[in-house]
């Protein structure tokens, strides 16, 4: 994966510029200058344009009680056409002008979600696999016994016993 990396950032730059070239020498210097600035314009529009609607779209997602997972997705998506559209060059203009269309967005978007391993953890930390003898309870799942053994809260001079022990560490010195 590494050596595909160095090589689009070894080629990208290359590719633009013979693509420059060729462009320039077809239309003429001007309109390839002013073409490259129009498509960093209309980056920057649509990528107002989409990232409202899709901030939207992620509000209504958690609104909903639903985690915003293929929006984020989407969203980050549309920043880096966004990104390739600032580019000065016409191959990054045209990935940007691709990702900027929803049906390229969401097969590339499935397509990514397939390789990936994605890990989901709700309700708070993740759990340490040292503490292989800790056990979570709720509030209602347990409760106070004194030492007699009585279930209620304990006096205020007694030390309070957890149900899953039989009190025998508490009593050390």
């Amino acid at each position: 994966m590494g050596l595909y990396i160095i090589a689009a950032i070894i080629l990208l730059p290359l590719i633009e510029i013979a693509v420059f070239i060729w462009v320039g020498d077809m239309i003429g210097i001007l309109p390839t200058i002013l073409l490259t600035v129009i498509t960093a314009m209309a980056g920057t529009i649509m990528l107002r344009q989409q990232g409202l609607s899709l901030l939207m779209r992620m509000q209504s997602e958690l609104d909903a009680g639903r985690a915003p997972g293929n929006e984020v997705m989407q969203g980050a998506m549309i920043v880096l056409a966004s990104i390739f559209l600032l580019i000065p060059g016409f191959v990054t203009d045209a990935i940007g002008l691709l990702l900027f269309i929803p049906p390229v967005r969401a097969a590339l978007a499935n397509f990514i979600i397939a390789r990936s391993n994605v890990v989901i953890v709700q309700g708070g930390a993740a759990r340490n696999p040292s503490d292989e003898h800790v056990v979570d309870l709720d509030q209602g799942d347990w409760s106070e016994k004194d030492e007699a053994g009585s279930a209620g809260a304990p006096t205020s001079g007694q030390p309070k016993i957890s149900p899953w022990r039989d009190g025998a560490d508490d009593a050390k010195p």
